[in-house]
């Protein structure tokens, strides 16, 4: 393979006899080293002479290679295609990526040894979740002690997840924003105040006669390039996000010179702003503007409370009563890369010192975009520090700034196998709002419009005997995200809501009434649209007191069950499984026909062939105990009249010959 290779590259380099063309990897690698990666792939690509419609990779780039080493021809060959690889994904292109790092992963220096961790990123990120777990963990055994190895099995996780997640999708409408909203560049972090809609975007902005001049070897020619056009700034618009055109502008902000800005979040008078501001790719800080007469005062960075040269501060957020402003930021004091944190807003503006959120909310990877709702206490972020779909993901907490609920993941399609991030309500309880994606876009943000729906499961509880609504009754609705408790008012009512059509168990219970367990599979759940509405009854019953089992038969002078007997006795068992703590005695009665000695041992014997039967059915022979109690215990009487007038009463010996069970542990 080298052989063939070097063949390829010796041959077309030879084309280039005498010619004098410009090194393009050179440039490519100017590129790589200043993070421009987007212009790097371009080079690179240049350098590889890979064309649109094609994937084929040699290595013309430069003037002739005379007296160039079959290794330093290949070194520079795997270092372009390692280096495109990188650059792909390092803007998020990974459909690119993956192909180049599916060449790369062939290489046999072990510097490119994390192109197999990142070909499976790839993969992943694209969706195919089987061949990204073989090659994580075919990463993982063939590097056990590199440090992406505990990364790899959170990929791992995460790609099981996602599959889990894809198969049962939340109920949520994900719509994306019109084109005017989404144009060229990336397009995020939304927010409306009032009647306006702001956004950040990176669309081209025209820079006049500006050059930039990529430096290559000495003697090599100079690569000339237009000026970046994609800063990122703050736009607007005025009409809601419902029509297919909307006027959208530069929000003007009275910028320094070379400053990018990025993620506004606004006072709730709307006349305050705090984004995050930069130059150059320098280092991230917050700043704020306050509006007068509809015109934005020049930006001052808010104070050193939030603020230093010795870390970044970034993605601010104020809370909708103005209290607070949560922020992410790496200063020292974190657990990990970017932390969230949050600071009181003083009545005069200023703010108060910055506390973290916490290790509940923290990971040692990055958090950030926090989103808070003082009213519902939900905090909802984005991390790529926990188990998730891929990159980003949004998870959702509730607390009081200080005491949190463990995080837990939104799900499919809220979140992507892309990045998620920069979630703002458009209205009072969350259920509506935008987030920025990079999911349809094959390397950048754009905004989407979410709309949460919710399944209903709901009815009326009553008492089996009396038909009446049960009070007081614990009502426990189960699924994969957890457990919801709820207890019956007078009017017997229960109600609850999920986001996603999950397989559910709803569980009845009361003291005193035998427990009852209902599953839903996803199937039912899926034909039913929005909403099951289903009542249920508990049956009573007190402990020691026997209950009769109507309808049990044996064989003639026999202690062996009829056919339609093991059916009636088929009651027991979900009763049995509802109440897994619950034991019971099996008793068996005769008539007084035959002795008494006789009648106690066939009572005995068809009290124990009920808990045979009910044990090969599959309940615990441990839970049950039987028992004969013969002609001892009539409930009505075998013969009627007296004297010479006694004659036999076949309903009452009938009534007489019974199986019944009571409750000896609850």
């Amino acid at each position: 393979m080298r052989k063939i290779l070097l063949f390829l590259l010796l041959a077309v380099g030879g084309l280039a006899k005498a010619q004098y063309v410009v090194n393009y990897k050179r440039v490519a690698d100017t590129y790589f080293e200043n993070r421009d990666y987007y212009a790097a792939s371009t080079f690179y690509k240049k350098a590889l002479r890979i064309t649109g419609d094609s994937t084929q990779a040699i290595l013309p780039y430069g003037k002739e290679r005379k007296g160039t080493s079959e290794e330093k021809v290949i070194e520079d060959y795997e270092g372009a295609i390692y280096n495109l690889a990188e650059s792909s994904r390092l803007y998020r292109e990974f459909a690119e990526a993956e192909k180049y790092y599916a060449i790369a992963i062939t290489f046999t220096n072990t510097r490119y040894r994390r192109a197999l961790f990142y070909y499976a990123e790839s993969l992943r990120a694209n969706k195919k979740f089987d061949r990204a777990i073989t090659n994580f963990e075919s990463f993982i055994s063939k590097n056990p002690s590199n440090p992406l190895v505990k990364d790899a099995q959170k990929e791992i996780a995460s790609c099981k997840f996602a599959m889990e997640e894809m198969r049962f999708p939340r109920m949520v409408q994900v719509k994306r924003a019109p084109a005017n909203v989404n144009g060229l560049g990336s397009n995020y972090a939304p927010v409306k105040v009032d009647q306006s809609f702001y956004f950040t975007s990176s669309r081209p902005i025209n820079v006049a006669g500006k050059r930039d001049i990529v430096k290559t070897e000495t003697g090599e020619v100079q690569v000339s390039t237009k000026a970046n056009p994609f800063l990122n700034t703050l736009y607007t618009a005025k009409n809601e996000l419902t029509a297919n055109e909307i006027p959208v502008k530069m929000m003007n902000l009275n910028l320094p010179k070379n400053m990018e800005v990025a993620a506004a979040s606004f006072s709730p008078d709307g006349n305050t702003v705090y984004f995050t501001g930069w130059k150059e790719k320098s280092q991230y800080s917050i700043y704020t503007s306050k509006k007068n007469d509809d015109k934005w005062a020049e930006p001052q960075p808010v104070g050193l409370e939030v603020n230093s040269k010795d870390f970044n501060s970034l993605q601010p957020f104020v809370t909708r009563d103005g209290k607070f402003l949560l922020f992410a930021s790496d200063r020292t004091g974190g657990y990990g890369k970017l932390d969230l944190w949050f600071c009181a807003i003083r009545s005069d503006g200023s703010l108060g010192q910055p506390v973290n959120l916490g290790p509940t909310i923290n990971t040692e990877d990055d958090e950030r975009a926090p989103y808070y709702n003082p009213f519902t206490k939900k905090l909802i972020f984005s991390t790529d520090g926990r188990i998730g779909l891929g990159g980003l993901d949004f998870f959702e907490s509730e607390g009081d700034l200080v005491t949190w609920s463990e995080p837990k993941n939104i799900g499919y399609p809220f979140n992507s196998s892309k990045d998620d991030l920069y979630f703002t309500s458009a209205n009072a309880d969350d259920t509506k709002g935008y987030i920025s994606s990079d999911r349809e876009s094959s390397c950048c943000l754009e905004v989407f419009e979410i709309k949460k729906e919710f399944f209903s499961i709901n009815g009326i509880l009553t008492d089996c005997k009396t038909k009446l609504p049960m009070a007081d009754a614990t009502v426990t609705f189960t699924n994969a995200e957890g457990t919801q408790k709820a207890v019956t008012g007078i009017d017997g009512k229960y109600d609850f809501r999920a986001d996603s059509k999950r397989p559910v168990k709803l569980s009845f219970s009361k003291e005193n009434y035998f427990s009852i367990i209902k599953n839903y599979v996803y199937e039912e759940l899926a034909k039913a649209d929005t909403m099951i509405y289903k009542d249920y009854c508990l049956s009573p019953f007190k402990m020691g007191i026997p209950i009769a089992i109507d309808n049990v038969y044996y064989e003639f002078n026999s202690a062996e069950l009829t056919e339609p007997s093991k059916k009636v006795l088929d009651y027991l068992i979900p009763i049995m499984e509802d109440n897994p703590d619950m034991e019971i005695e099996l008793g068996s009665h005769t008539d007084n026909v035959g002795t008494d000695e006789y009648n106690l041992e066939l009572s005995n014997k068809r009290a124990q062939s009920c808990v045979d039967y009910l044990a090969s059915k599959g309940i615990a022979s441990s839970r049950m105990t039987s028992k004969g109690y013969g002609e001892s215990t009539p409930i009505a009487s075998n013969e009627i009249g007296r004297g010479k007038r006694k004659k036999d009463n076949p309903d009452g010996r009938a009534k007489n010959r019974r199986t019944e069970f009571k409750v000896t542990k609850k």
